[in-house]
């Protein structure tokens, strides 16, 4: 499932957190990436634990929590703190997949990257290309949003970054793992949950509501790790 959740941040915080991140100390992209993947990354990025990142990512996470949408979607069990990336000057980064685990900064910990997401940071109309694209079975789909709007991907998915050929991209990125592991069992509950909600909005206190959401919780419960 490919999913934009729109306003993660507030025009407001995205400010903030631009303003912050203009005195950030970036460092090359490759320092996070895989043997593979360092090969086809050219983009800088905030070090993993560097006090700007962490500042940013607690407005960021502290966001996620509030927004139904991305918990429906995600059912989110664990999550990497969030990283920041910057491309320009033509950077980009080629098709690769993202690493099936990975270790959470400064713990003992790691997580299974069952999702992927971008934040975008930066307007579109400030730069030229810079577009996320993800393939699927129904084939590429590029990706560029507003600032403070996310989009969640499965960790699966081939994708790549087109070069940014003016100004510069900058973005906040993170992987979840879900309590769900199966992106087709996830899509099923989050249909669900979502016609169950809407359902409930037309016609509050209707029986076919509680049965549908009693189905609900039995597939979460049959499916979910928690």
């Amino acid at each position: 499932m490919l999913l934009h959740i729109p306003a993660i941040l507030t025009p407001e915080q995205v400010v903030q957190c631009r303003a912050v991140l203009e005195k950030a100390d970036w460092i090359d992209g490759r320092a996070t990436a895989g043997y593979r993947s360092a090969e086809v990354k050219d983009n800088q990025q905030l070090a993993e634990g560097d006090p700007v990142g962490r500042q940013i990512g607690e407005i960021i996470v502290a966001a996620l929590n509030r927004s139904a949408l991305f918990m429906m979607a995600a059912l989110p069990r664990k999550l990497v703190p969030p990283l920041f990336n910057r491309y320009q000057g033509g950077q980009n980064y080629g098709g690769h997949v993202d690493g099936a685990i990975y270790p959470i900064y400064g713990t003992p910990g790691r997580l299974r990257t069952d999702l992927s997401a971008t934040l975008f940071l930066t307007p579109p109309e400030e730069y030229d290309g810079g577009e996320l694209v993800v393939t699927d079975t129904y084939g590429g789909h590029r990706v560029k949003l507003p600032a403070g709007d996310m989009i969640l991907y499965p960790g699966s998915s081939l994708h790549h970054v087109q070069p940014v050929t003016r100004g510069a991209r900058i973005a906040s990125f993170m992987w979840i793992e879900s309590m769900v592991r199966d992106d087709g069992e996830r899509t099923i509950l989050f249909d669900l949950d979502r016609s169950i909600q809407e359902l409930n909005a037309t016609v509050p206190g209707n029986a076919d509501v509680l049965r549908l959401t009693g189905i609900y919780h039995n597939l979460l419960r049959r499916w979910a790790n928690t």
